[in-house]
């Protein structure tokens, strides 16, 4: 069984899956052009999708997709095949987003940005900090990472409330609602944290009727897909006064070209795409774990539906 590493890392995941299993015959693509050659012969794919998708456009065709990703999107096209296994990386990202949640979630409440300001112009600034301790975070999406960015914000004793698909009980979030309780939901919360995956579904979900929605001072964190926001709208509420920050870590496109209002919109802060990294080491553990899970025909982690998207 051949598998094909498709991977800017890739001699980083050849390494550490060598290390694991020396039986196993890897494949690993030092250059793309090397990768369809490569890929004919492999049944199992590990890797990027947008270099993935490209093969299966070349009429290339696996047995199992393992993606380095969280999102598949570009493995969802309208023109691609869907007759093989797909598994995103799942269960490896919620230690890192609670990292990165936290460190804008504090520095909005300890005013770092305006602190900075104040001292590059030679003021000193006392205003008193707030703190997160009473705050209500609506997290919109509470799947596998979700739940993680739950467990560690809860100690810090702030409301937490939940936005799915559909409405359920889920500790520690106090509450989980539907989607399309949503509208209802932003105008009690402080901060509105986006979560979800790229579907139908979550498309322009932010937009300025939801933006009208918002408590007066709520603080918009985008950690999910691009896709979800409307950046024209988020640019007028910021503009307007309808949130009071926001913190973007994607957009609909990547990089974000030159002339981008983002840019120079006050109150904005992007991140480029850095809230949950994929790290190799246990990106190798959980394909690993999936492809003994695969070998026993068993269940993956991180399978995924290609009829939801997700």
């Amino acid at each position: 069984m051949r598998i094909l590493i498709a991977e800017q890392q890739c001699a980083t995941y050849a390494a550490l899956l060598h290390e694991a299993q020396p039986a196993l015959t890897l494949c690993p693509a030092a250059t793309l052009d090397q990768l369809p050659g490569l890929a004919a012969g492999c049944d199992i794919w590990l890797g990027q999708p947008d270099l993935l998708a490209a093969l299966l456009r070349q009429g290339l065709r696996p047995q199992w997709v393992q993606s380095t990703w969280a999102g598949i999107t570009p493995l969802l096209a309208a023109d691609l095949p869907r007759d093989y296994r797909l598994s995103r990386a799942s269960g490896i990202f919620g230690e890192l987003m609670a990292e990165y949640l936290l460190t804008y979630l504090l520095a909005h409440e300890r005013q770092l940005l305006s602190r900075m300001a104040s001292q590059n112009s030679k003021r000193w600034d006392d205003c008193l900090p707030g703190t997160l301790a009473g705050r209500r975070v609506l997290l919109i999406g509470c799947g596998a990472i979700g739940q993680q960015v739950a467990l560690r914000l809860a100690p810090l004793a702030v409301q937490l409330v939940g936005v799915a698909s559909t409405a359920r009980e889920q500790p520690p979030f106090l509450q989980v609602v539907g989607l399309e309780q949503l509208a209802d939901q932003v105008a009690q919360a402080d901060y509105l944290i986006n979560l979800l995956p790229d579907t139908p579904a979550t498309h322009n979900l932010f937009d300025r009727r939801l933006f009208a929605r918002c408590k007066p001072g709520a603080v918009l964190i985008n950690a999910g897909r691009g896709s979800a926001v409307v950046d024209d709208d988020l640019v007028a509420a910021l503009a307007d006064g309808q949130l009071a920050a926001a913190v973007l870590d994607v957009c609909r496109e990547e990089p974000l070209p030159a002339g981008h209002p983002f840019w120079q919109t006050p109150g904005l802060l992007l991140t480029g795409h850095t809230a949950a990294p994929t790290l190799p080491g246990p990106m190798a553990e959980l394909f690993l774990r999936n492809l003994q899970a695969y070998q026993t025909g068993q269940a993956l982690r991180g399978e995924v539906s290609f009829a939801r998207g997700y």
